[in-house]
């Protein structure tokens, strides 16, 4: 049975689109509240309108067709596409309480990600080298269905991932994602299956305690 989400611990859904460059000082400030103890914990999930994202690593050779506003996300990773009918979940922990293990806790995102996705009807997994939540397209070959990039301060985490629930996969080809070209990118639509956001978001929830709990007890089975 999952393990319940804890009550100290927000959690916030939008209906609505939300700017990137809005949620990122929203981000900042949470994470400023939540170092000083003026704030809870929180996680975040939301919908951004066309927007690509530089990470700290990103090549300015991997940006092809910059159709969108290009925005200095501050995370880890390269060039990332955001969009309608993607569904971006914000994580904004404080690791002081659960091993100061970001590792850990990458580990442990990409965990809840794929169990969420296996309980909607979808065989996700990890690829050596590669991030991302990776699942096999409608030609067989894998295909990336999920990013993940954080960002720690002050031992807070910030950003954390986005799913493909029905989003324009033809946004992707203004960039490199993440750098990897020679696999495509995928939704759960392409894959056939008509989720609401609100349904994901719900699945979601059911893992999340499982995940926190992963993270408090440092179960991340890293290899």
């Amino acid at each position: 049975m999952p393990v319940p989400f804890p009550e100290n611990i927000e959690w916030r859904a939008e209906n609505a689109q939300i700017p990137y460059r809005e949620a990122l000082v929203t981000m900042e400030e949470r994470n400023a509240a939540i170092s000083e103890g003026d704030a809870k914990e929180q996680i975040w999930l939301l919908e951004h309108p066309p927007v690509y994202t530089a990470g700290t690593s990103a090549d300015g050779a991997e940006l092809l067709d910059p159709r969108f506003e290009v925005v200095d996300a501050g995370r880890g990773g390269r060039y990332t596409y955001h969009g309608p009918g993607q569904r971006i979940g914000y994580l904004m922990l404080d690791l002081k309480t659960r091993g100061r293990d970001v590792r850990c806790f990458v580990h442990s995102l990409e965990g809840w990600i794929i169990a969420t996705l296996d309980d909607v009807g979808v065989e996700c997994w990890r690829s050596e080298g590669r991030i991302g939540i990776w699942t096999r397209d409608i030609d067989g070959r894998e295909a990336k269905i999920g990013a993940i990039g954080v960002r720690v301060r002050r031992w807070i985490t910030m950003h954390g991932f986005s799913v493909n629930i029905a989003p324009d996969l033809s946004h992707f080809a203004g960039i490199v994602p993440c750098g990897i070209g020679e696999f495509d990118v995928t939704s759960l639509a392409k894959l056939g299956l008509d989720l609401a956001p609100s349904a994901f978001d719900e699945a979601l929830k059911n893992r999340a305690g499982d995940f926190l709990a992963a993270l408090e007890g440092k179960a991340c089975s890293l290899p």
